[in-house]
């Protein structure tokens, strides 16, 4: 993207687990940047999916823009490359604009590959295999990942069990490479960003965050979760398409379809999301170039914002 001697676009980012605070911390860094935000959330890409997403609302936006919220249908497909694709031609705006993009979000697959700009144009593909692997995903989906967990137990720690997409990506690039695609991704870790990257993951400690965690599901049903989710499948949204895989919408499905019973939806969401949010900090603990930041050891936003916007951490020899 740059030659050595050319100097590299400047790109901050803003990750951290669900629910630790990333949006009202992000609108002040944008302002202190003159910056846009790009968000890097696999389900506030979509339209009509705002409660279970914890969307960001336009009066919440202010005059900060944003972009990839509210761009897609429930119906269609949105994964990493797509994600990728979309991010950059946000950021090719920015730059034009002489704007500091911002990414946000907590989805470190997403993240990674913007910020070392993989290439998944690898041509690892069997076609008539991943069509077997996907009518075996759509009735017996632990069964796949049973399989991954034996071939790649490395990146099936990785993947939630309920992304059946990712495990038919590992599983295939496995069948047709022989090689785990946990080692594929080791290698694109040890990448150099094209870009002058500021990547700050934002944490606290465990137990504040799954109270919060449990207190925002608490909320969001109160808002109209299943209501919404309800809305979404008279749309003719099913629970195998991309948007339902968010948690919240894959339990309020369940719920409204009969399986299983109100109470229990509520405390499946706030279990498998405080779940994720540990397999979020493994992740970004695996990030060479991140730094983290407890909330809890600042005095306000404002403390925290000067700490982003002053640190220096990839100078040569520091």
């Amino acid at each position: 993207m740059n030659s050595s001697n050319e100097k590299k676009p400047l790109l901050y980012v803003l990750a951290g687990p669900t629910a630790v605070g990333k949006t009202e911390l992000s609108l002040k860094l944008a302002n202190k940047l003159n910056g846009e935000i790009i968000s890097a959330d696999s389900i506030q890409v979509y339209k009509y999916m705002d409660i279970g997403s914890a969307k960001i609302t336009p009066e919440e936006m202010g005059d900060v823009p944003h972009h990839l919220i509210d761009c897609l249908e429930p119906t269609e497909s949105f994964d990493v490359a797509r994600f990728q694709d979309m991010a950059k031609s946000a950021m090719s705006d920015i730059y034009s604009r002489s704007n500091v993009p911002l990414i946000v979000g907590g989805t470190g697959f997403y993240l990674h590959a913007l910020i070392y700009d993989n290439d998944f144009t690898d041509g690892a593909s069997d076609p008539i295999y991943r069509n077997e692997l996907e009518k075996t995903g759509a009735s017996e989906p632990m069964k796949l990942y049973e399989e991954l967990r034996i071939k790649d137990p490395e990146a099936a720690a990785a993947i939630p069990p309920g992304n059946v997409k990712r495990v038919i990506r590992a599983l295939e690039y496995f069948h047709v490479t022989g090689e785990k695609i946990s080692e594929h991704n080791m290698r694109e870790r040890e990448k150099e960003s094209p870009y002058d990257l500021k990547f700050y993951v934002l944490t606290m400690p465990r137990e504040i965050l799954y109270d919060r965690i449990n207190k925002r599901v608490d909320i969001m049903v109160e808002k109209g979760l299943f209501e919404e989710t309800e809305k979404l499948m008279e749309m003719g949204v099913k629970p195998d398409m991309t948007s339902m895989q968010g948690l919240g919408y894959k339990q309020a499905y369940m719920y409204l379809s009969g399986e299983i019973s109100r109470d229990e939806c509520i405390e499946r969401i706030k279990k498998e999301t405080r779940h994720f949010a540990k397999r979020q900090l493994t992740w970004f603990k695996k990030e060479k170039e991140a730094v983290f930041i407890d909330k809890t050891r600042f005095g306000s936003d404002d403390d925290i914002i000067k700490y982003m916007v002053d640190f220096q951490p990839y100078q040569k020899g520091s």
